[in-house]
């Protein structure tokens, strides 16, 4: 599967008729915030993929248009506390905003962004048991603590998602929120079996969606096999 990931900075390349032929191998996208709504819906109309998001802090509340819902980007679907099988067999999960700062739409506590996150467990526990993976992507704004983040506290990492990747260890953590303006600044850290991604502007990703295999697959397996031993056909 081909993912394309933006956030955070419009693109005249991608923001462009041309976007057609770039971006003609990708199967799927993925915003982590920061990007006006128009943005994402020329992205969605160009391309005729799914997208998916989360909220930035600093996304307008109200986009105004006519036919459609102002308060979301046309077509798309907001991963906001919500964990989402794609009809490709894709598991994600997003938590949208940053750390709180100025009371800004978008902002939590620490605190809140645990409950946040212990609100999907339930879910990625059933993702374990009937595809035998907790999670391929989780989606963020905000970084992790302690990865990609910076000491100012409208930047700070969140302690909750530093959990989170660590516990279920999906293959991916894209976010964005810290822009990238030098070289010598990480955007790609290995955590065990997660890859953490700053997304800030684009980045095009090349997942193998894994085989789902249910927690009691090799035990229905067996029975299978003992069945035809005991009772051959013919």
């Amino acid at each position: 599967m081909n993912i394309l990931a933006v956030s955070d900075v419009e693109l005249g390349f991608i923001y462009d008729a041309n976007i057609v032929n770039r971006f003609r191998h990708i199967d799927l996208v993925i915003s982590c915030g920061d990007l006006p709504h128009y943005y994402l819906e020329f992205i969605i109309s160009m391309l005729d993929r799914p997208l998916y998001y989360v909220e930035g802090n600093h996304v307008d509340k109200v986009e105004l248009g006519t036919g459609r819902d102002p308060h979301a980007p046309w077509g798309a679907v907001n991963l906001h506390r919500r964990v989402v099988r794609t009809p490709e067999g894709l598991l994600l999960a997003g938590v949208e905003g940053c750390l709180q700062y100025n009371y800004g739409p978008h902002q939590y506590s620490q605190a809140e962004m645990w409950l946040m996150v212990l609100g999907l467990v339930p879910r990625l526990l059933l993702n374990h048991l009937f595809y035998g993976r907790y999670l391929d992507i989780f989606v963020s704004h905000a970084p992790p603590w302690k990865i990609h983040d910076l000491d100012d506290r409208p930047h700070r990492g969140i302690k909750a998602f530093r959990w989170l990747i660590e516990t279920f260890q999906p293959a991916y953590h894209l976010h964005g929120h810290v822009h990238v303006y030098r070289n010598d600044i990480p955007t790609i850290t290995r955590v065990g079996k997660t890859i953490v991604m700053n997304t800030y502007g684009y980045r095009e990703i090349v997942y193998e969606v894994p085989e789902s295999r249910p927690a009691f697959w090799p035990r229905r397996k067996a029975r299978e096999v003992m069945r035809e031993r005991n009772f051959p056909s013919g």
